[in-house]
């Protein structure tokens, strides 16, 4: 027995999609992206969209099958739109700049901090406490923006550090005299 379950994934024109037995390939103007699915899961195009259909309703296929649907329709979305994270960097003299493609940070240590773009990924730099990290991979973004918050935690004293934009920090009170 064969289940949908899920919604159909709308495919854009300019998007051209090749399923193989256990991978799939999104390519778009934005770039290229591949995926592996499981056996179980099957992905199929159908008048324009992309099927994902589990063989039964046990709870590791309906995982899976949900799984391979948001990863597949966020393979579509990358090469179409793209996806974006955004930092904001606070604290006195914290700041960063472009070196070429690459990030180069000032926060605060004795030496600057450079960033290495990856493959599809690019940064910008609209103001020096802002930055704007982008690609196709929804994850590989994300790891580069967790890397780069990495470098300078957002503390919960002051409040310094590198932050995602419109992110809360917990702030505590300090020693009382």
């Amino acid at each position: 027995m064969s289940r949908i379950g899920k919604q159909p994934i709308p495919v854009p024109s300019g998007v051209s999609i090749s399923i193989e037995p256990g991978r799939v390939t999104v390519n778009g103007p934005k770039g290229e992206l591949t995926e592996r699915v499981p056996r179980d899961i099957k992905v199929e195009q159908v008048d324009g969209e992309l099927r994902v259909t589990r063989p039964t309703d046990r709870g590791e296929h309906r995982a899976l099958h949900g799984l391979t649907r948001t990863l597949v329709a966020n393979m579509v979305q990358g090469v179409t739109d793209g996806f974006e994270k955004r930092l904001e960097i606070q604290g006195v003299g914290y700041r960063a700049q472009l070196r070429g493609s690459d990030l180069e940070l000032a926060l605060g240590y004795s030496h600057p901090v450079p960033v290495k773009a990856p493959d599809g990924i690019e940064f910008e730099v609209p103001q020096p406490t802002r930055i704007v990290v982008k690609g196709v991979s929804k994850q590989r973004v994300g790891e580069v923006a967790a890397y780069i918050r990495k470098q300078r935690k957002p503390e919960p004293y002051k409040g310094k550090g590198i932050r995602y934009e419109g992110e809360y920090v917990a702030r505590k009170v300090g020693k009382r005299a």
